[in-house]
Formats: structure tokens, sequence, C-alpha cells
């Protein structure tokens, strides 16, 4: 009888330290998986919205891009702080933000630049570039061989409302994010009063807490005080 209870108390133990091991080793890789002064923007921010365009095949390549393997934002520290003090400033408002693409591996940007190389893949112009040759692309300066969003502090964003089911709608900026063209400028005036309005209200409050705009991308901020700022990562976004 003795060993009967022994043996059961001993598969109870080992059992419980089975299961302690599995949560240890999940927790290890999670505070592990990201460099040192990274983070994940929903443990600092988790009321902003993110929707990685690069993870799937809603981009302007029409596919996944290399190096986003799963729907997490990753930024410095410093980014994802300074992002939530405008998320603050924006709930005032009853507003929020939405993020497109923070850090990207520079294999992501490799793979972009291979892409317009490639002057025979155009299945996404007459959506992202209808008035853009695919040509001109490197010297209007939509893509380059490097990013700031590898260095960790570079974010492409956008302000949202949120109808009667609490599901949030982008405000009408003009153009989609990755729009190849001036009317992607920041301060174009071919769009409306009210776009207008909307760009400016992302702009005044991304400056306000630290970031700079990029004039040809009205979606596109870098940290000005970026901790890294010749530093160009290439781990996957996982």
């Amino acid at each position: 009888m003795r060993g009967r209870f022994f043996k059961k108390d001993l598969g109870r133990i080992l059992s419980s330290l089975i299961g302690w091991l599995i949560v240890f080793l999940c927790f290890a890789e999670t505070v592990t998986a990201l460099p040192k002064g990274f983070v994940y923007l929903k443990d600092v921010a988790p009321e902003i919205v993110c929707d990685l365009r690069y993870l799937g095949a809603n981009n302007f390549l029409g596919r996944p891009v290399d190096g986003y393997q799963k729907p997490r934002c990753i930024l410095t520290r410093e980014s994802a702080e300074a992002l939530k003090r405008v998320q603050a400033d924006l709930k005032r408002l009853k507003l929020g933000l939405k993020i497109f693409d923070a850090y990207r591996p520079q294999r992501g940007v490799n793979h972009f630049v291979r892409w317009a190389k490639d002057l025979s893949e155009t299945k996404m112009k007459a959506r992202f570039y209808p008035d853009t040759a695919k040509k001109d692309l490197f010297r209007k300066g939509f893509i380059a061989s490097r990013s700031g969003h590898s260095r960790g502090s570079t974010v492409d964003l956008t302000v949202v409302a949120f109808n009667t089911l609490n599901q949030p709608v982008e405000l009408d900026m003009g153009t989609e994010f990755d729009f190849f063209g001036p009317k992607s400028q920041l301060k174009t005036p071919d769009i409306t009063p009210v776009q207008r309005a909307n760009r400016m209200l992302l702009n005044r409050l991304m400056q306000k807490h630290g970031f700079k705009p990029y004039a040809r991308e009205w979606w596109h901020f870098t940290l000005i005080a970026e901790p890294y700022p010749e530093t160009y990562f290439d781990f996957p976004v996982k």
C-alpha cells in the first residue's frame, strides 16, 4: 500500500515539475526573444491597434515580406513609450493609433529592393503607384536600400476612430498607406480640408512627443532621439 501511494505522489510531483518547466521555458523564450532595448508594443501600449501589412498580401508587393513571421509590432522601448503618450492624447478625443509597420528587418528592406528592381512585377501598380513609374521609386524616395525602420525607432501609422461596435475605422488621410505618389506628401495641396486636418492632427501629436515626419509620406515618423541611429538590425519579427 505504502509503495502504491508513494508512486502516486511521485507521479503528481513529476507532473507538477513538468508543468512548471513548460511555463518557465515559454517565459524564457518570451523574455529572450528580442535584443536588448526592444519591446513588443502590446506590452507597453496594448490599446494601440496593429495591422502589420507586410505580414500578408495587403501591401504594394502583393505578398508577405521576408522577415515577418508573426503579427507583432516591435520597437525600441523609447519609441514605444513615446507612442503610448500619443495614444493617451488621442484617447481624450475618442481616437487612437493604428500601426502599419514598426521595426523592419534588413532582410525585409532587401526584399523591397529586389522587388523594385524587377520592373516586370507590377501587379499592385493600379492600387499603390498608378501614376508613378516603378523605375522611379528609388529616385523619388519611396524605396531605399536602408530604412530607419531597421533601427527600430521608425513607425508607419494613422489615426482611427471607433464605430458603435468599438471597431477601429481609419480617418480619411487622402491616400491609403504606402501610396507612392505626390498625393502622399505631407503638405500636398491635392487633398480636402478634412483630409489635411486629419494629417495635421497626426503630425502635430507625433512631433509633440518627439517624432520627426517624412515629408513624402504622411504616415512615416522617426523618433528624433532614437537610441540606435547607426545600427540596422535583421532579427525577424516573431
